[in-house]
């Protein structure tokens, strides 16, 4: 009955669209790239309704053929089937997380079931997985190369984890679970943007905000002006780029205190928004998940197909590195408190009870950046007019050539979905066509929080040997340029830069035959090592002189302070890491539980951080009821792989330090082989080529400054 709909759909919208859908048709763009500009939001539903109405009838197609399984007629055209549905889907939720709005989100409800149902149909189809099965039960005697049998391996892997082996009962339940899933997770998305942008703090007097840079107070003042709620007022919100100059210059202790909270408290202030019930749904289904696969905890089912394979792996390096950065962290936390007293004792710090007395989260990025200016002479805002944001891709586009000999010219008069939309072309040393890069960098009301990579268009080569390439996109939060200078960054905001950028590059070079093995398809505890690798490049004296331009005078950023940024490298770490490692201890302590009991969110998450004795100087970076990574980004049991790939990209960037040549074109070139190589083969192999070891965590440790 359902394929019987889905067909008869696909002939009614090929009527019915007559050709004039841009997401349907072939449009004349510049490198094929989706036509923005044309598309409407009256497009999506029909394009997602024919897109899988196609694809069901090319899965139809694969099973109904007489012939025996073979490679090429199951399993590449598998790979090859959906083109147009990823295209869809490609233009549709980059959109709707970087430039969204109520009418998509509703659009989402209604899709999102179509495509969940759609990834069921074909991963549950017997006759499909038969097909399949046919092929890998005989892998051996086919002669495969390498990335077939890796194709191949995973195809079947995938088909497994997604419940071919269920029974038809525990298949049924497993469609409904997958259903509820998907709903979900668009629930809890939609409720932290709403409450990032309905929480507003207005301030009318502007003695409350001493010590606040000029350039965030113009942001403010022209966020109020574009808002217009009040008049004459200053606004603030739990955007990060709104309310992180308050917490590290405003002396208003209590201005800082209201604006950490308004950030904690997203999705737990019991309104509509509220996501402890759509927690507490989400954890009862993926428990309920776990257990049809015949696992205890879905962190022992999610984690089966990483390069951790369990979760007493994953535990064992997070408490590896916890304790360092715990002890690093109080002692951090005691020299603050000590400027602290200094303030009280000079009658700066208004005292109304004893609590008061102690450094409380809001005070901890404050007096770290008095502490910065005491230790180093540093301060961020003297850095920040020399990471103008034009000028730091430009930098990060130099490292690019200088390390793979890639090329960007922007391009002008592209379609983009978004007028702040920028458009470059990637080319090769030879000039060949790379990739498409498209940058998003300023905060808009429609964005998700955050920084992010994603594909619009797959890279892969089709049956005629045609190598498509793909089409990238970095999305960020950044300062907006105000009516008095352009957008500058923060130190922190250039790391981000790099990482996304990093993301990137393992996109752009993907050299993959099939798409499912292209770019970015590797484990999750994988996946970070590229984009964090990058980062390391950012602080180097030599890298720094590329970008680090004065936006006023143009002058480059002078030795004296490139010493200072990195004798402060190792500075906070403890913070930073300890703020990190919470979070992923966090999302462990939810994917190991094996009971669908309901969950007091707020509770089990205090419990969590006294198990794992943190200290109340800090908050851990994610709260439960914003936590996007692992309730909506499909982070789930998968953000301890930021700290997994920290220790791969430390050793990496050893590898190129051991050299005495950052940029050491031997290095480069083995490791460009690697991001090449996507997910073509495992991701320990892949390692274990470049480096020729396992990875070693003290290189992590020591770039913490917690080993010497």
């Amino acid at each position: 009955m359902k394929k019987q709909f889905l067909l008869l759909s696909f002939v009614v919208m090929i009527a019915a669209c007559n050709n004039t859908n841009p997401l349907l048709t072939e449009q004349d763009t510049p490198y094929g790239v989706p036509a923005f500009d044309k598309i409407q939001l009256k497009h999506y539903e029909p394009a997602f309704k024919e897109a899988i109405a196609q694809y069901q009838a090319e899965i139809d197609a694969i099973c109904q053929i007489t012939n025996e399984p073979t490679f090429e007629n199951t399993i590449v055209a598998l790979d090859r089937s959906g083109s147009l549905l990823d295209k869809v889907e490609g233009v549709f939720f980059n959109i709707l997380e970087a430039d969204g709005n109520e009418e998509m989100d509703k659009i989402a409800e209604k899709v999102t079931p179509w495509v969940t149902e759609l990834s069921d149909n074909i991963l549950l189809n017997d006759q499909l997985f038969n097909r399949v099965k046919a092929v890998y039960d005989k892998r051996d005697d086919l002669g495969l190369n390498a990335e077939q049998m890796r194709l191949l391996t995973e195809t079947y892997k995938s088909f497994v984890q997604n419940g071919a082996n269920l029974n038809p009962a525990q298949k049924e339940r497993l469609r409904q679970i997958n259903q509820e899933l998907s709903l979900l997770s668009l629930k809890f998305g939609n409720n932290v943007v709403a409450e990032t942008n309905s929480i507003k703090r207005f301030i009318t007097d502007e003695s409350e905000l001493q010590g606040l840079p000029e350039s965030a107070k113009a942001a403010a003042k022209e966020a109020a002006e574009a808002d217009g709620s009040v008049t004459d007022a200053w606004l603030f919100s739990p955007k990060r780029t709104s309310f992180t100059p308050v917490l590290q210059y405003c002396e208003n202790r209590e201005l800082r205190k209201q604006l950490l909270i308004d950030y904690t408290i997203r999705g737990n202030r019991d309104n509509e928004n509220d996501n402890k019930a759509v927690i507490n749904q989400t954890m009862r289904l993926r428990i309920e998940k776990a257990h049809l696969f015949g696992y205890d905890t879905p962190a022992d089912y999610i984690l089966s197909d990483c390069m951790a394979h369990n979760s007493q792996n994953v535990n064992e390096l997070l408490h590896t590195v916890w304790g360092p950065s715990l002890n690093a962290a109080r002692k951090e936390a005691a020299e603050l408190q000590k400027l602290l007293d200094q303030d009280i004792a000079a009658g700066k710090v208004q005292i109304n009870q004893a609590e008061d007395k102690k450094l409380q989260p809001w005070d901890w990025w404050y007096y770290s950046e008095k502490l910065r200016k005491q230790k180093y002479d540093l301060n961020e805002e003297e850095l920040k007019p020399y990471f103008e944001l034009s000028n730091v891709r430009n930098g990060v586009f130099q490292l690019a050539h200088n390390l793979y000999g890639l090329q960007f010219e922007p391009l002008h008069n592209m379609p983009v979905y978004n007028p702040e939309v920028e458009v470059f072309k990637v080319t090769d040393d030879k000039g060949n066509l790379v990739g498409i890069l498209y940058t998003d960098y300023f905060p808009r009301a429609g964005k998700r929080p955050g920084a992010w990579m994603n594909d619009i268009c797959h890279q892969y080569v089709d049956q005629n040997g045609v190598d498509h390439r793909p089409v990238i996109i970095n999305v960020g939060n950044f300062n907006r340029p105000t009516k008095d200078q352009p957008s500058l960054l923060s130190m922190d905001d250039v790391e981000t830069l790099f990482h996304e950028f990093g993301h990137a590059l393992h996109g752009l070079m993907s050299k993959a035959t099939y798409k499912s093995l292209a770019g970015t398809n590797v484990p999750r505890d994988f996946v970070e090592m590229p984009s964090q690798f990058m980062e390391n490049y950012c602080y180097e004296p030599e890298i720094l002189r590329t970008y680090a331009f004065h936006y006023l005078t143009g002058e480059t950023m002078p030795d004296s302070l490139i010493t200072k940024i990195n004798n402060a490298k190792q500075f906070n770490q403890g913070f930073v890491e300890t703020e990190l490692l919470s979070a992923s201890i966090l999302d462990m302590d939810y994917h190991c539980l094996s009971q669908a009991d309901t969950i007091d969110v707020n509770k089990f998450e205090a419990e969590s951080m006294q198990k794992m004795n943190m200290i109340p100087q800090i908050i851990v970076r994610y709260r439960s009821t914003f936590y996007n990574h692992i309730f909506t980004t499909g982070y789930e049991a998968g953000y301890y792989s930021y700290t997994w790939s920290a220790v791969l990209d430390a050793d990496a960037f050893a590898a190129f330090k051991e050299t005495g040549d950052i940029l050491n074109p031997e290095v480069a070139k083995r490791f460009k082989h690697l991001l090449e190589q996507g997910g073509t083969r495992d991701a320990q192999e892949l390692w274990d080529e470049f480096r020729g070891r396992k990875a070693d965590p003290k290189f992590l440790l020591e770039r913490k400054g917690f080993i010497d």
